[in-house]
């Protein structure tokens, strides 16, 4: 390995087993206990391809993750990076430290972005690396998109690049109506981990991501990426079991062809589906996102299927903001 690779996400939540068992009947998760809970938790982990997702609820009020739950609700506390035995990550959570991050506990874990915790794992660390068994349409862990208040992304990429040792490899400022915000992705020398960086510009209308950062309580993860091989299968194999997700106006798909030209995946298969496209000099990446079932809609799922694009669709943010101007101006005339 030349690099870490994500070895899982960690959720806090009110009831690790309701909560995994939902992932299990809405996103076809396979489930598993491991052989020994966190002191004073109840942990279940749930797998699918090479995701790996640890559960995490307290048992006591009293304890951390009951607090953590209390001041976010349910969400992601924590990114574990893999590497390659525990000398590389005990020296990767040292960087981490140095760079100006917060020691947790003696376990190698890292205050990251707010409350947003990086833990430093080793390959044979309370998850197994590779496939487990257990089907279903979801494949890796695309990108973890965490939302930052205004004034502190360059803080935040500052220090994934020197404590992680991550990379620049993106950034976009997004316009939308009165609206606006910074986009920087941060990724790891080998790719295997990327993190896509939000900010508000605190200077134009409140939004989306001013809301966020209300709700959660400050920063923290918006949405995990989740991969798959056919995006368009996969959307109707969840809609199926009861996965809703965000419909898009017809306007966008009327406008895609003069747009983008001619995509990989039908227009008329895009628009049943809902699905977006974006394309880069690489290809093209097929997105949606999923409805958030969160209590204060502050955390979801998004599907993502590459084919050559390394990029991170935020050009479908401005189409769909016009397309759904476009659908206003019909139904006002």
């Amino acid at each position: 390995m030349t690099g870490p690779g994500i070895a899982y996400t960690e959720l806090y939540v009110e009831d690790a087993h309701k909560y995994a068992a939902q992932l299990r009947d809405d996103w076809g998760f396979a489930l598993y206990e491991p052989a020994a809970a966190a002191p004073g938790t109840v942990q279940v982990v749930a797998h699918q391809g090479a995701i790996r997702v640890l559960v995490t609820s307290a048992v006591e009020a009293d304890h951390q993750v009951a607090a953590w739950v209390r001041r976010h609700g349910d969400g992601v506390a924590v990114v574990a990076l893999r590497h390659a035995d525990r000398v590389a990550a005990a020296a990767a959570a040292e960087r981490a430290l140095n760079a100006g991050g917060g020691c947790l506990d003696g376990a190698g874990t890292v205050s990251g972005f707010g409350d947003l915790a990086v833990r430093f794992a080793g390959p044979e660390d309370l998850l197994p690396a590779g496939e487990l068994p257990g089907g279903g349409p979801l494949s890796a862990l695309d990108h973890v998109a965490v939302v930052v208040p205004g004034g502190q992304l360059a803080a935040s990429v500052d220090w994934a690049v020197r404590g992680l040792g991550f990379r620049e490899v993106f950034r976009e400022y997004v316009e939308v109506g009165d609206q606006a915000m910074d986009s920087r992705v941060v990724q790891s020398p080998c790719g295997t981990v990327t993190f896509t960086l939000l900010e508000p510009d605190t200077s134009r209308a409140s939004g989306q991501i001013d809301g966020f950062l209300e709700a959660h309580g400050g920063a923290g993860v918006q949405h995990l990426a989740y991969a798959t091989g056919s995006i368009t299968a996969t959307v109707r194999e969840l809609a199926a079991r009861g996965v809703a997700f965000l419909s898009t106006p017809g306007a966008y798909y009327e406008a895609l062809e003069a747009r983008l030209g001619p995509t990989a995946i039908p227009v008329a298969e895009l628009r049943e589906t809902n699905v977006l496209v974006d394309r880069d000099h690489g290809g093209e990446l097929f997105q949606i996102f999923a409805r958030s079932t969160h209590p204060r809609r502050t955390f979801f799922l998004e599907l993502v299927e590459r084919r050559g694009a390394g990029s991170f669709g935020t050009a479908n943010i401005k189409a769909l903001y016009e397309a759904v101007e476009r659908e206003r101006a019909t139904a006002d005339s």
